[in-house]
């Protein structure tokens, strides 16, 4: 299992179909294609976190639409703009600017099924190569409702007029 259980989560859900349990022999790595298990967070690792008294927090960052953000987020986490958007990349710089490169830092969007989104890719990629070396995703598999507020997570909404 990895550090983050991300693994266990994932393979259990798969050994739920019998063709899923039989492909899962051939399987090196539980995470998503393109993703490795050391770059994934589960959704209660972070809620766990943000409720534990005395632990280090990472530095969260909403990198979805901000439509979503400012309806419901990650309380403490902070907008760093839509991770598809050239515009949205630009304002992911300027929000990491002021933290050292080993900072650990978590993205989330939740915009829609974890396979389909468009952000979270690119935002990864982009703090990796500003240099980041402790950055995790986490994994909203349907959406940040179902995975995070459904679950009883904690939110917060945006200050008015942001």
């Amino acid at each position: 299992m990895s550090p983050l259980g991300y693994q266990k989560l994932t393979r259990r859900k798969m050994l739920a179909t019998p063709a899923a349990a039989i492909g899962l022999a051939s399987l090196s790595s539980a995470a998503p294609a393109g993703w490795s298990d050391a770059d994934l967070v589960e959704p209660k690792v972070i809620a766990d976190r943000l409720n534990a008294k005395g632990k280090a927090k990472p530095v969260l960052l909403h990198v979805g639409f901000g439509v979503l953000y400012r309806s419901k987020h990650i309380p403490g986490s902070l907008y760093a703009g839509p991770g598809n958007k050239p515009e949205g990349l630009e304002n992911l710089k300027k929000v990491v600017a002021a933290y050292p490169k080993t900072q650990e830092i978590v993205i989330y969007c939740g915009c829609c099924p974890w396979v389909n989104c468009p952000n979270m890719k690119a935002a990864f990629a982009q703090l990796k190569q500003l240099g980041y070396t402790n950055v995790k995703a986490m994994m909203l598999e349907t959406n940040f409702s179902k995975d995070w507020i459904q679950m009883g997570y904690p939110t917060e909404n945006a200050p008015a007029g942001a």
